[in-house]
This record gives C-alpha cells, structure tokens and sequence, in this order.
C-alpha cells in the first residue's frame, strides 16, 4: 500500500500467520483504524492513509498487521450488517457503482472494490478464512494505490455502516463511533 504522500504503506514480506509475540496488536490495530475513522469523518482521506501506514511500519511484520487491521474493519462491518439486517432475518443488499453512478456488476468492479466486497460477503457469511484469502491475495498481487483503496473503502464502510446503525439505535463499537 502506499500512502497519500507516496511513500508505502507496506514493505513487501510474506504474509504469515499472527505473531502471538506482539500481545498488544489488537489494541494497537485499533487504535489505528479509530484514528483513521476520526480523520476520514472530518474529511482528511490522505490523513486517514497516513496513520494507518505509521502504525503498519511501525510493527514488525507490517504485512500482518495491514491484513488484521482491514479483517478487523470488514468483520466489524459484517457485524454492523448482520444488525442492520435484522440479525440475518432481513436481507441487505450490496450494490457497487461505477464513477458516473450506475450500477455495475461485481466482476465489472475496479480491483480494489470487487476484493473489498468478496472480503465483507464472506465475513458476512461467517467464513473468515475466505476473508483472509481475499486480502492476503491482494496483499500478495495488487499494486500499492489498489491496496490503497481497498483500505480506503474498508474504512468508508465502516463509516457509512457505523452511521446507519447509530441512527436506528443499533449497537456500534465505541472506538468506530467516538473520535480518536
């Protein structure tokens, strides 16, 4: 990934499993996406990029905490979704748009859009691996800018879904819905 300032958001490593040796990763990664949240909602996208790739360096294995930080936002999303929907009872629909505002088949979605959507449906469906899958194979094969937008689009679902759910009165983590 690369950050708004050009300089990249991940070094390119393997993608492992976690390092249980970091005990303070959750709380790190979310921090980080809180802080990220706080500056895409007060319109600063690039300042959003920018503090999510300072906490990505600054962990050992950065390729590792770029996945666990956007599973964190799609699994957060899924859960605001299954809310919206009723617990699952009620459908929610997911339509992708193209830049003059039509709808557009998924296989017909930029790169980073179509992973973002494979990634939150199969969340969604509870199947985490396959979460996992679509990110690591991004983070294996998409350049920096897709990994760019493919976080980016992680962090504006969080958002669009945290304020959805916070106006039906629908549960939302506090470090999503309070400013960093």
């Amino acid at each position: 990934m690369i950050s708004p300032r050009g300089g990249p958001l991940l070094q390119d490593e393997d993608v492992d499993a976690p390092d249980e040796s970091d005990p303070n990763r959750r709380r790190r990664l979310t921090e980080a996406a809180a802080g990220a949240l706080a500056a895409m909602r007060a319109g600063e996208d690039d300042g959003a990029l920018d503090r999510v790739a300072a906490a990505v360096h600054s962990a050992p294995d950065s390729h590792v905490d770029a996945l666990e930080l956007m599973l964190l936002l799609f699994h957060e999303c899924s859960a605001m979704v299954a809310a919206l929907g009723a617990g699952g009872t009620a459908p929610v629909k997911m339509q992708v748009y193209d830049d003059d505002g039509h709808e557009v088949p998924i296989d017909e979605a930029d790169p980073p859009v179509r992973t973002a959507v494979r990634t939150l449906l199969a969340e969604v469906h509870g199947d985490t691996d396959a979460a996992k899958a679509q990110i690591e194979i991004a983070l294996e094969n998409a350049a920096p800018g897709e990994m760019a937008l493919l976080m980016v689009q992680a962090l504006r679902w969080t958002l669009r879904l945290s304020d959805e759910c916070v106006n039906r009165g629908l549960p939302v983590p506090s470090w999503i819905r309070e400013p960093s």
